[in-house]
């Protein structure tokens, strides 16, 4: 006799959180649905760890849900009876199960959001949508905050949830007698100093990764699918969290802006995949940071573990709440009308510039870079050559385990691009070689010259710099933060600012030669 199901649940491949209500009880009427479809691998290029990633965390959150006495259904890529969308799967199973009740969580990204509500408007059952448990913050939180205020200084929101939340609060003051460490929080690695060991695991996702490639996705990037090292589950998610507090929280916040050749993940957690598919949750994560350092501060400094707790209580909720708060609109902007397109190098690698090449083949490789390299490599040249942000929001988006949607644009677009004209950054984030040589050993033995501007071999970097604010003049000589960019440039010898322009003018013309 044919099974009948009075609700269908909808979970979403970034939705894997196993201590949500939904799953205090088992309810034989109640089934569960996760689903590999074309609508959600096809609309960027993803890197293939990225793909098998998060097929082998549905697979196994599935086959864990069904162990603990749940009715689940897992409808892979290639199952004949998968129709490749939410909607056409869902209306299937309504219609094979006699379902009475639609249920879904709330997605963290807007194209999924207006879909779904698309989808429960025309359904003739009943639907619930519940929140997923997951953040600090809801989704208009931060606009209540913001509301009446100048601007959205991401420091009073992040203040804000430290009191709220009472994380590193001394009664009414921030512990330490400061609310912000950055300061300490730039050196690069010193000669001879080696970091931990990442802790990677040995997963088989051989299996996820043929079906992905027999299926004709389209991805990018390399992957090991017989000994896969990133987290798929919860248990080698706290496995990470428990390395990384025990190991590498004590040097954390001292060298998270370090970048290095022989070194692609330093002290940095590597939990933003655990987290983004909510195998793991902020404040499991802030309280695990907190009990390291409270049983041992005299190893872990407050500067390593401020730094910490402001990447996921400050920017992550931050940025969730510009994303709810902005959109769709903000996925729109393009403050400098930017047109060029993206280098074919940022899909190889192939570039003379070491900074580049560096962080696009470690990308390409581990499916991951740190903050500064997105910021200050990648994102800082595609920023300084005029790219368009279309381009670079589909490369961010595809080619990192973490990036989702609500995440990704936010940074790329707003704190990267400045595409949004100062929503989120105060400035734009410029920089020349020397910042690059300053945080790294990317400069040495590069074919460019970090230290001239108009040579032959002169660093791209170093010319594009003053290009872009000689360029975008009218639009950024009013912001107080670039009144001392402006003053030097001023004050340089008029031949050698025409030298310097020639210069960035034929690095612009020869993108795809550098």
């Amino acid at each position: 006799m044919k099974k009948k199901y009075k609700v269908l649940r909808l979970l979403l491949g970034d939705q894997l959180n196993s201590n949500h209500s939904w799953f205090t009880n088992q309810d034989p009427s109640v089934l569960y649905v996760l689903m590999e479809i074309r609508t959600e691998t096809d609309y960027v290029w993803h890197h293939i760890q990225k793909a098998c990633a998060f097929f082998a965390a549905m697979e196994g959150f599935a086959s864990s849900l069904n162990n603990d006495g749940h009715q689940t259904l897992y409808l892979k890529i290639d199952d004949p009876s998968n129709k490749q969308s939410f909607a056409a799967n869902c209306n299937a199973l309504i219609t094979k199960y006699g379902i009475e009740k639609f249920e879904y969580q709330l997605p963290d990204e807007y194209r999924i959001d207006e879909d779904l509500k698309d989808y429960c408007d025309k359904l003739t059952i009943t639907f619930q949508a519940w929140d997923t448990e997951h953040f600090y913050t809801s989704r208009d939180e931060l606009g209540k905050f913001f509301s009446g205020k100048k601007g959205l200084l991401m420091e009073n929101f992040y203040r804000e949830m430290r009191k709220k939340h009472e994380i590193l609060m001394a009664g009414k003051e921030p512990v330490g007698g400061k609310w912000n460490f950055d300061e300490e929080n730039r050196s690069k690695l010193p000669k001879n100093h080696k970091p931990y060991t990442p802790l990677l695991f040995h997963n088989n996702v051989r299996p996820q990764y043929e079906r992905i490639t027999e299926a004709g996705v389209k991805t990018i990037g390399s992957i090991n699918p017989e000994n896969f090292y990133w987290p798929v589950n919860r248990q080698q998610a706290l496995k990470l969290l428990n390395y990384f507090t025990n190991n590498c929280l004590c040097f954390f916040g001292t060298f998270q802006d370090a970048m290095h050749t022989d070194e692609w993940s330093i002290y940095h957690s590597r939990l933003s995949f655990a987290m983004n598919a909510k195998m793991l949750s902020p404040k499991e994560v802030i309280t695990a940071a907190l009990h390291a350092w409270e049983k041992d501060k005299k190893a872990i400094a407050i500067n390593q573990l401020e730094g910490f707790i402001r990447q996921i209580l400050g920017w992550r909720e931050y940025m969730r709440g510009i994303y709810w708060l902005k959109m769709p609109e903000f996925e729109k902007l393009n403050y400098f009308n930017h047109q060029r397109k993206l280098p074919d190098w940022y899909w190889t690698g192939e570039t003379k510039m070491n900074c580049l090449k560096h962080s696009i083949l470690q990308s390409l490789e581990h499916a991951y870079a740190h903050h500064i390299q997105r910021l200050m490599v990648t994102g800082n040249f595609a920023l300084l050559a005029g790219i368009k942000p279309d381009e670079v929001d589909f490369w961010y988006l595809g080619i990192y385990i973490d990036a989702i949607q609500w995440v990704e644009i936010t940074n790329t677009r707003g704190m990267s691009q400045f595409a949004d004209g100062g929503i989120i950054g105060s400035k734009p984030y410029t920089a020349s070689a020397n910042y690059i040589h300053k945080q790294s050993n990317y400069c040495d033995k590069c074919y460019y010259d970090r230290t001239t501007k108009t040579e032959e071999n002169s660093c791209p970097f170093n010319s594009l710099y003053w290009d872009f604010h000689d360029r975008h003049r009218d639009q950024l000589k009013l912001n107080h933060r670039l009144s001392m960019v402006y003053r030097l440039w001023d004050k340089m010898n008029p031949h050698n600012r025409e030298a310097v322009l020639l210069r960035a003018n034929y690095c612009l013309d020869h993108l795809e030669e550098l």
